[in-house]
């Protein structure tokens, strides 16, 4: 690979051969950064909701005083 890149100018190697891959790969990165951009998001918002039940429960088991419901 040294020796192919070895004689060509450094616009070719540092600006053409970048531009050409991102215009050939550009919508597979595109899909591919949107996937983990929507996954984050999902992931958010389940530990989010998750969280804010396990706070109602609490919050609710907290205010009765009957011990028969902190058993279970």
């Amino acid at each position: 690979m040294r020796e192919i890149l070895a004689d060509v100018p450094w616009w070719v190697k540092w600006i053409a051969i970048p531009v050409i891959a991102l215009v050939v790969f550009g919508g597979l990165i595109a899909n591919v950064l949107g996937f983990l951009v929507g996954l984050l998001f999902k992931v958010l918002v389940f530990v989010a909701l998750v969280g804010g039940l396990i706070f109602l429960v609490r919050k609710v088991r907290g205010s009765s005083s009957s011990s028969s419901d902190r058993q279970w």
